[in-house]
């Protein structure tokens, strides 16, 4: 169970006073989930002093910026969590799709510094890390392991970051900026498909009992910030859409799987309004599709093994998209040619398209699954579809670069850009998904065993306990009694502020 972070009840009191003594020592409070849910629940003196600190450095304050609510400006609060709509100009589908920006997270700029929230802090308030004598190991494809070095920093704590040494040469800089030192940077072998080295090296990483691995695929303290602040944000951009437009109806929420984290928020708005989960993968690698694997670059959504805190059987469409064309509306969005294009030849509005950069490699992946669900269930103008943009193009300079050079040697010109509209975009079609049966579910769910019961170790019974729906509402309310834990530290280290 301690592997998993599900636990409710201190299990070490002196490492609690230890880290409390060392929070108030260095000035540390930290957020509750009901804030980061809701950030007007955080105390006025907090929000007025946030003001004056800057989102990208590693102060303790930023702690309290870690949700969706952060206006353009990343300082103050958003009426409603930044997002943009996409219309049939642009997709070619009349369902509005509609897209929730995580680059307006503090520090990484990319929502996974929510997740690192989520893992890390349970195992601070139950006292089973100690930040002066533990070291956070952050296995990941790039975002996640940015978003703990980041917490690690803030907290006081070793981070580790393990990520495959393929990855966008962007994230290695910002790393190279952040962690201790350079060995601090764990390099697998292989990109985004190698998770499984990923895990072998953390196999081995802990061996060692200083280092705690903060296994995002099997956290359910990740599956829980994003059902309860991912999902409550998606709730209250559609709600902000639907206050024009009554007849608007949320239909389904599609996410890459990845460490299957975000895609919780689609549990949150599947119990609250009936929509429903579209797991997406790269076609590459079809593992939800045809139990497949290969090779791909859209970095960020992970493959070759089911998550283990996944809620597969509440899924309803497994999707699959080309990283060819990932890669290739990178370049078309991310150019000025491309951007030209869109506007002057297709009609596509000039604000929207300005901005079409805030969507990373992983973002693109969910629109292109979002266009084709709605191909498939003949959405029409009134049937919203919801998904997330993790981060922005600045993670991926490096990679539109190789990709220019690989297919347009002569460069990314007006011929190119329309060649990429039509083969990317327009022809997005309805191959390469299923909707999913009962007995697919349990196809999908029991590819599982392999990597958590074979390979790490759970348990059958506590693996098989994930196939029944009660026990994924029964983890609901373990973010109140964190929450409780979060409010004792606080009180103990004398560092809480006032209302």
């Amino acid at each position: 169970m301690a592997r998993l972070g599900l636990e409710t009840h201190v299990i070490d009191r002196a490492v609690v006073e230890r880290t409390a003594r060392r929070f108030a020592e260095a000035g540390i409070v930290l957020p509750t989930f009901a804030e980061l849910a809701d950030p007007t629940r955080i105390a006025p003196s907090v929000r007025e002093a946030l003001a004056k600190v800057d989102p990208d450095v590693p102060h303790p304050l930023n702690l309290f910026r870690v949700h969706w609510w952060n206006a353009p400006d990343r300082r103050t609060l958003a009426a409603v969590p930044g997002h943009i709509v996409l219309g049939r100009a642009l997709t070619g589908v009349a369902a509005p799709i509609v897209v929730a920006l995580g680059n307006r997270f503090p520090m990484i700029r990319a929502h996974k510094v929510l997740a690192a929230y989520g893992c890390l802090v349970p195992r601070l308030v139950t006292g089973q890390f100690d930040p002066a004598a533990h070291r956070a190991i952050w296995p990941s494809t790039g975002n996640y392991c940015r978003g703990g070095v980041a917490i690690s920093r803030i907290l006081g704590c070793h981070g580790v970051a393990v990520l495959p040494a393929g990855m966008s040469e962007e994230r290695f800089k910002w790393l190279d900026a952040w962690v201790a030192a350079p060995s601090d940077i764990v390099r697998t072998p292989g990109t985004e498909s190698n998770v499984k080295e990923i895990y072998d090296e953390c196999g081995r990483l802990d061996r060692t009992p200083e280092n705690i691995i903060f296994n995002q695929f099997c956290e359910f303290g990740n599956h829980l910030a994003h059902y309860h602040c991912t999902g409550r944000a998606l709730e209250a951009i559609f709600e902000s859409l639907r206050a024009q437009d009554r007849e608007l109806s949320l239909r389904a929420f599609v996410s890459a799987t990845g460490s299957a984290g975000t895609i919780g928020a689609g549990d949150y708005l599947k119990e609250r309004t009936g929509a429903l989960i579209a797991a997406v993968e790269a076609a590459e690698c079809p593992t939800l599709l045809e139990n497949g694997f290969g090779e791909h670059n859209i970095q960020g959504i992970g493959d070759k093994h089911v998550p283990y805190i996944h809620n597969v059987t509440n899924s309803d469409f497994a999707i699959a998209v080309s990283d060819a064309s990932t890669d290739a509306l990178g370049v078309l969005f991310g150019s000025p040619v491309g951007r030209e294009y869109l506007v002057q030849r297709r009609g596509v509005p000039s604000a929207l398209v300005e901005l079409l950069p805030a969507l990373g490699l992983s973002g693109i992946c969910n629109v292109l699954a979002a266009i084709k669900l709605a191909r498939y269930m003949r959405l029409g103008d009134k049937d919203v579809i919801a998904t997330v943009a993790t981060d922005d193009a600045a993670m991926y300079g490096s990679e539109r670069d190789k990709a220019t050079r690989r297919h347009w040697p002569a460069g990314f010109d007006t011929v190119a850009a329309a060649e990429t509209w039509g083969r990317h975009l327009a022809a997005t079609a309805t191959d390469r998904m299923l909707e999913l049966s009962r007995r697919d579910r349990d196809r999908i769910f029991n590819l599982g065993y392999f990597t958590w019961v074979e390979q790490q170790g759970v348990s059958v019974a506590e693996f098989e306990s994930r196939r029944d729906q009660k026990f994924w509402r029964g983890l609901h309310g373990l973010t109140a009694e964190w929450d409780r834990l979060i409010g004792e530290l606080n009180r103990m280290s004398g560092a809480a502020p006032r209302a």
